[in-house]
């Protein structure tokens, strides 16, 4: 394990960056959380740094002095296909350099369609489209990197988001400020399948306990995730917690609507096949391996409706 002066530098300070951010803290590590802007709301324990890591020379100004970098960097779904490719290899190529140990947040889109099957880390990789491809390109880099001992990487994988500070997630924006406010809430596809939602505290502890565990290097890790409920089902658990029905609008095929405009569509088409199928993520490797369990779902809602509510009640800036 490292030490508590080891420095982690997180890279991307969207919600999984920043929940990582502060969780290291918590846990006595030195950090420093890098993003384009630099900037945002204060973490106990937590320096902010601005940082471009599209370039090997940003990349090394960003991780100076890093004994564990994190990589979190995500752009937009439209994005993906051009911009990862370029930040893999320059976060690859800086700690290369500089010798930090790699942890990567990695997402399932390697295994493509998978009609029903229970996720693990020994699933194929069965991607057709082009993000799940390029994920499956990067990730096949990541590992074949660490084999030739250029440097030590982990990936952990995690499903769809949910928690405080999620937004951009089929259970996020479009599903809890209309809970609480009595307005529309949108699902995908269909809702009676049963679908993982990893919570965003339990990717942050995930991360940072492979952060920690040096022996977690040169493969995939499922990272601790609830059992999968239907979405129907979790719906029917806000619906408890809010106090009132859910007026959800169900979108069968993909289509612009709230939170989802024309161009988000267009480049989330080819993953729409996560809400037509069974989506379920085994993540009983990290949990049998690491001793942690992940935080039950009901918990991780009541978390949520509270930060949402607190995001509604506040002044507009």
């Amino acid at each position: 394990m490292t030490t508590n002066t080891d420095l982690h530098v997180v890279l991307g300070s969207g919600p999984a960056g920043t929940a990582l951010a502060a969780e290291l803290a918590r846990r006595g590590h030195q950090v420093r959380l890098v993003s384009r802007s630099g900037e945002g709301d204060a973490i106990d324990g937590v320096r902010r740094a601005r940082g471009d890591v599209g370039t090997v020379a940003g990349a090394l100004e960003a991780i100076h002095g890093a004994a564990v970098v994190h990589h979190c960097v995500n752009v937009a779904y439209h994005l993906q296909v051009e911009a990862m490719p370029t930040i893999q290899r320059a976060i690859l190529q800086a700690v290369e350099t500089t010798g930090a140990r790699l942890v990567v947040l990695d997402t399932l889109y390697p295994y493509g369609e998978t009609h029903g099957e229970v996720m693990t880390e020994a699933t194929l990789w069965r991607a057709t489209g082009a993000k799940g491809r390029m994920r499956a390109e990067l990730d096949r880099a990541y590992l074949d990197a660490h084999r030739a001992g250029r440097v030590r990487v982990t990936l952990g994988r995690s499903a769809d988001f949910v928690g405080p500070g999620v937004l951009n997630s089929t259970l996020g924006a479009g599903v809890f400020p209309g809970a609480l406010t009595g307005g529309e809430v949108v699902a995908l596809g269909n809702i009676d399948l049963p679908h993982s939602y990893t919570g965003i505290t339990d990717v942050a502890s995930g991360l940072a306990t492979l952060g920690e565990h040096p022996e977690a290097d040169g493969r995939v890790w499922h990272l601790p995730t609830a059992p999968a409920e239907t979405t129907r089902q979790v719906h029917r658990m806000i619906e408890e917690r809010v106090g009132r029905p859910l007026e959800t609008v169900v979108l069968e095929r993909i289509r612009p609507f709230g939170p989802f405009d024309q161009v988000f569509v267009d480049s989330y088409a080819e993953l729409f096949y996560q809400h037509t199928e069974p989506q379920v993520m085994d993540s009983s490797d990290f949990e049998e391996t690491f001793g942690v369990r992940p935080t039950p779902l009901g918990r991780t809602l009541d978390a949520t409706l509270d930060w949402y509510r607190a995001r509604l009640a506040a002044p507009l800036r």
